[in-house]
C-alpha cells in the first residue's frame, strides 16, 4: 500500500505559516549577531596575545643584539690576555648557549608560558639523554676539565697509559696525538682526565741522564774525567747548569758511571744520541773497556 503526503501550502493554516516565517527571520538575524558577539568576546584576548607576541619579537631582536655585542667584547678580552684557542672557543660557546637559553626563558615568560613547566621538561629530557650517552658525557666532562685545568697544551709532548706523542688537537670529547713516526693516536678525554700522564715538554729545560758501564780493570778516574769532558764539550748541554759525574752502581760485571746535565727540551734527543756515540768512540780510543754480557761455554772431553 502506498501513501502520499501532500505538502501543499494550501493545507497549512495561515497562522502556522506566519509563525514559521517569523522564526526563519529571527534565525537569519541571529547568526550574524552571535558571530559578532563571539568575535567581540575574543578581540581582547587576540589583541593581548598580539601585543605579547610583538613584545616578544622586540625582546628577541634587542636581546640577540646584546648577546652578539657581549660575545664580541668577551672574545676581544680573551684574545687580549692571550688565552689558548681551544679554551677560548669552549668558553665562548658555553657563554653564548647560556645567554640564548636565558633569552628564550624571558621570551617564554613574556608570551605566557609557564617557566616551571619548561624547566621540568628540560630536566627530564636531560636525564634521558644523559643515561643514553653517559660514556660520551664522561669524555665531555674530561674535555672540560682538561681545557679548564690546562695540564697540557697543543704542541706539548705527553706520555699516558693510552699512548704518547705531541698534542695535535684538544677537542671536547677526544684528544689527538701525533707520534714521532707520524701516526695519530686518538684518546678519549675521560681517560686522560682520570689517569696519570707525563707532560715531557711542560718545562723549558730537561735533565739528561746517561749511564755507562766500564770494566773493573779500567782506570776509574780516567773514565770519569773523559765523561766529564764529553759533557762539557757537548754544545746542547747548558753551560750555566751543573754537570754531575758519579759512580752510580757497582754491578756484577761492571762499574756503572753516571753523567747528568741539562738541555733545552727541543735539544734533548740530539744531545743524548751524540753523547752516547761519543762515549763509545772515545772510551775505546782511550782503552777503557765497556763490558757486555758474555756466555762462556766449556766443553769437557768425556772420551777415554
Amino acid at each position: 500500500m502506498i501513501f502520499y503526503l501532500n505538502t501543499s501550502t494550501a493545507s497549512v493554516p495561515q497562522e502556522s505559516l506566519a509563525a514559521l516565517q517569523e522564526v526563519q527571520d529571527n534565525l537569519e538575524q541571529l547568526k550574524p549577531n552571535v558571530l559578532m558577539e563571539t568575535m567581540r568576546g575574543w578581540m581582547p584576548s587576540i589583541l593581548a596575545f598580539g601585543i605579547k607576541l610583538l613584545l616578544a619579537l622586540m625582546i628577541f631582536f634587542i636581546g640577540s643584539r646584546i648577546i652578539k655585542l657581549f660575545y664580541s667584547m668577551l672574545n676581544r678580552s680573551f684574545r687580549r690576555v692571550d688565552m689558548e684557542v681551544s679554551v677560548r672557543k669552549f668558553l665562548l660557546s658555553v657563554t653564548n648557549a647560556v645567554m640564548y637559553c636565558l633569552l628564550a626563558f624571558i621570551i617564554a615568560g613574556q608570551i605566557g608560558v609557564n617557566s616551571a613547566s619548561i624547566v621540568a621538561l628540560l630536566g627530564s629530557a636531560s636525564i634521558a639523554i644523559g643515561l643514553a650517552v653517559q660514556g660520551s658525557l664522561a669524555n665531555f666532562a674530561g674535555g672540560v676539565l682538561i681545557l679548564l685545568m690546562n695540564p697540557f697544551r697543543v704542541g706539548d709532548y705527553i706520555v699516558s697509559q693510552s699512548g704518547e706523542g705531541t698534542v695535535h688537537t684538544i677537542g671536547l670529547v677526544y684528544t689527538v696525538l701525533t707520534t714521532p713516526d707520524n701516526k695519530q693516536v686518538v684518546i678519549p678525554n675521560g681517560t686522560l682526565a682520570n689517569s696519570p700522564l707525563t707532560n715531557v715538554t711542560a718545562m723549558d729545560k730537561r735533565r739528561l741522564d746517561i749511564l755507562v758501564g766500564i770494566s773493573y780493570d779500567a782506570d776509574l778516574k780516567k773514565a770519569k774525567m773523559l765523561l766529564q769532558s764529553i759533557f762539557d764539550s757537548q754544545p746542547q748541554v747548558k753551560k750555566d747548569e751543573p754537570v754531575d759525574i758519579f759512580v752510580s752502581d757497582l754491578a756484577d760485571s761492571s762499574v756503572t758511571l753516571g753523567g747528568r746535565g741539562w738541555t733545552a727540551v727541543e735539544d734533548y734527543w740530539t744531545a743524548r744520541w751524540e753523547i752516547l756515540e761519543r762515549i763509545k768512540l772515545e772510551f775505546e780510543e782511550a782503552g777503557i773497556e765497556i763490558p757486555y754480557s758474555q756466555l762462556d761455554v766449556h766443553i769437557k772431553d768425556g772420551g777415554k
